[in-house]
């Protein structure tokens, strides 16, 4: 059997079994899994915590390439306005939406975003969804209600309106009154 000499001072502490694996005594252990490897240091192109969080990272992806889309598309349509050639016109936009998908690429999985989304879709999986005829019978009570208050307002409206006919602010009668 082998032994292992001490020749640490004896106000060094020992390591502890993840810093030997290449992280802090404070890392949580997946970096002790990769050994050989650093936490954040898994290429510009792999998903941090991939499977997690799909529904919101779907979703902000959705709304970035809308962004990306429109943002291009104004780009095309306003760039010959400013003398630009229209063949430069198409590299110019097809260059911002490739450097625009790689910063939201980024951005999407850097780990302190992907952990917001991730808390996002486990929070968003927790809410009391009401159920279908709740959703009918709330619609129908809204629709009635704002009826209402239009007829209210329409009601009044008039009036008024009359009122200041009467007293010739308006010189034009209201629409039920005919002259």
């Amino acid at each position: 059997m082998a032994s292992v000499t001490d020749d640490r001072k004896n106000d060094e502490k020992p390591m502890a079994t993840n810093e030997l694996a290449g992280g802090g005594a404070d890392e949580p252990r997946e970096a002790a899994r990769s050994v050989g490897k650093p936490a954040g240091d898994q290429g510009f192109f792999s998903i941090y915590k991939k499977g997690q969080g799909y529904w919101t990272r779907m979703g902000t992806a959705f709304g970035a390439v809308l962004v990306g889309a429109l943002t291009a598309h104004f780009l095309y349509q306003q760039l010959p306005a400013w003398g630009v050639p229209s063949n430069v016109t198409v590299g110019i936009s097809a260059g911002f939406l490739i450097a625009y998908g790689l910063l939201v690429f980024w951005l999407m999985n850097k780990p302190t975003n992907a952990d917001f989304l991730i808390a996002t879709d486990s929070e968003m999986k927790k809410v009391n969804w009401t159920s279908r005829k709740e959703l009918i019978g709330s619609t129908k009570v809204v629709i009635i209600f704002m009826l209402l208050i239009a007829t209210f307002l329409f009601v009044v409206d008039q009036v008024f309106a009359l009122l200041f006919w009467a007293i010739d602010v308006l010189k034009v009668p209201p629409f039920f009154i005919s002259g």
